[in-house]
């Protein structure tokens, strides 16, 4: 189904059969992540929360944080039987969180320090069931990748500029975009650095009573 405005929802069909899974985030790629395997979300509600990180905060705890009141914010909200899955990526150096680029000048910066170096991108996974499902019990996981750019020119920084997928995107860059390119080594889950790490999710549903996933 598309994705919906923040804040808002696709209610329920009365005679909709069973617990449904409702993703809660509109994010695009982990839509497309999820149907990789597929599930197709019942619904998709965009939690509406606070995401500026704490003072001093963790990246790890930082993400886990997110995920879990993505998770239970969207939940709270539901008077149906459904699965809530909460999802938040961070970029990382060391203790440092990097922000979602906004603009192109906080691309420019977030590339310019992650070029030649290594990061951790983290995300955290949480699922909640809503009330009205009481077969359903929490879940969560963090998962963790570590990723190195190759040394970037100047001219090679403005041409991932010029292509037009950071926008949005923690750390200033998309690996499945024209980043890939520039990506000298990756130790982990790939689905995790696109925004949704998928052996860890669908382990999560066959934890979870029901067929949700074979």
């Amino acid at each position: 189904m598309t994705g919906q405005p923040p804040g808002s929802a696709t209610r329920p069909d009365a005679e909709s059969p069973g617990p449904g899974l409702v993703l809660a985030s509109a994010s695009p790629r982990r839509r497309d992540l999820l149907a990789q395997i597929g599930l197709v979300p019942r619904h998709v509600i965009a939690a509406d929360i606070d995401e500026r990180p704490g003072p001093a905060e963790l990246p790890r705890l930082y993400a886990m944080r997110l995920a879990r009141d993505k998770a239970a914010a969207v939940a709270g909200g539901l008077t149906e039987p459904a699965l809530v899955l909460g999802a938040d990526t961070v970029v990382a150096v060391g203790r440092r969180i990097l922000p979602k680029a906004c603009d192109r000048d906080t691309a420019r910066r977030c590339l310019t320090l992650l070029s030649g170096r290594r990061h951790t991108v983290l995300t955290a996974i949480a699922l909640r069931p809503t009330a009205a499902w009481t077969d359903g019990r929490p879940a969560e996981r963090l998962v963790e990748s570590t990723v190195t750019f190759s040394r970037l020119t100047a001219r090679q920084i403005d041409a991932l500029l010029d292509a037009g997928d950071w926008d949005g995107k923690a750390g200033g860059y998309a690996i499945q975009g024209h980043a890939a390119a520039f990506i000298r080594f990756l130790s982990g889950s790939h689905s995790n650095v696109v925004g949704l790490p998928l052996f860890e999710v669908a382990q999560m549903l066959r934890g979870q009573k029901g067929d949700w996933i074979r």
